[in-house]
């Protein structure tokens, strides 16, 4: 399943993504991660060192060789250089699995504490004033498009901060949206500005409670934002110790906040992809994109009777 965390800046959504991440890792489940947000601290919060994390190779950088990868031989697409982030799966193209190994996991994806890891980038001082974020984000879209999960296997991306994901069709791509939410004014707007905007789309949306102090906090919660409230996590010295550095088994989180783990891994689990309105919902973005700007010729990359599934990745 894929897996997307979003949320007012500082809400502790990566906080969230890291533990949940680990959770599967634990557990011996198989679960890729992406870096999505534009400030890029997932590695750190899995428990790599600074070092590591500034090593690791962005997808942006390498978004040639996704290209060329993805495109396989599909007789739509004339090169990689014509493929755009919405660009579609049809027949021809390559679609990869959460195991596998191939060009662009052995470019792009490094292993942390058990999980598969890629990272969008960093701006570049070259970007600063010229470049759009999305500029980065945009080879994980193409990624996730092309990535074919089963059960068992778990995709988990922590978006950027805020409503920002909705300049592009990346909010589409994930089976559960957790967003996280402090029991504040501010973090309540952004649950809002979320739901406004996610409403027409069917993105299966399920609010997670962060920094909860006491009853008070959750009564605000639950008042703010209803049946979405999943389950909350609590005051954690657990969390503490790895914002100073000192990294500790997952097992060690406080009983109630693995509990939470837990309610959120059953939510995922128990939802079932529809792959032809996940196709569907890809094929939309890229036509809006060819309608927008880019012609007919990104509008006849789109193959209209291909589904992608687990069968297509084996054929």
């Amino acid at each position: 399943m894929k897996v997307a965390f979003v949320g007012k800046g500082g809400s502790g959504k990566t906080t969230l993504a890291s533990l949940f991440t680990s959770s599967l890792a634990d557990a011996g489940l198989p679960v890729l991660a992406i870096d999505a947000d534009i400030n890029q601290h997932l590695a750190v919060a899995l428990g790599a060192s600074q070092e590591q994390a500034d090593a690791l190779p962005p997808l942006g950088d390498n978004l040639p060789l996704i290209k060329e990868y993805l495109r396989g031989d599909n007789p739509r697409i004339a090169s990689a250089d014509a493929m755009i982030k919405t660009t579609p799966p049809g027949r021809g193209s390559r679609l990869m699995t959460p195991r596998e190994h191939n060009p662009i996991t052995d470019a792009c994806f490094r292993d942390i504490a058990g999980v598969r890891l890629a990272v969008t980038g960093r701006f570049a001082e070259d970007d600063l004033g010229v470049a759009c974020y999305h500029s980065k984000t945009g080879a994980a879209e193409l990624l996730l498009n092309h990535l074919v999960d089963g059960p068992g296997e778990y995709v988990v991306v922590d978006m950027t901060a805020g409503a920002d994901a909705f300049a592009s069709g990346l909010f589409t791509r994930f089976d559960v949206t957790f967003l996280v939410c402090e029991p504040t004014v501010r973090s309540v707007g952004v649950y809002r500005q979320y739901t406004e905007y996610a409403r027409d789309f069917g993105v299966r949306l399920a609010v997670v409670g962060n920094k909860v102090t006491d009853e008070e906090d959750v009564d605000f919660l639950r008042e703010a934002v209803g049946a979405d409230l999943l389950g909350w996590v609590g005051t954690s010295k657990h969390v503490r110790a790895a914002e100073r550095g000192q990294a500790r088994p997952i097992g060690e989180l406080e009983p109630h906040n693995l509990g939470t783990l837990r309610t959120m891994l059953s939510t995922v689990d128990a939802t079932e992809r529809d792959w032809e309105r996940y196709q569907a919902q890809a094929v939309e973005f890229h036509l809006r994109n060819a309608r927008s700007w880019a012609g007919q010729e990104l509008a006849d990359q789109v193959d209209p009777d291909f589904v992608p599934g687990p069968l297509a990745a084996v054929d």
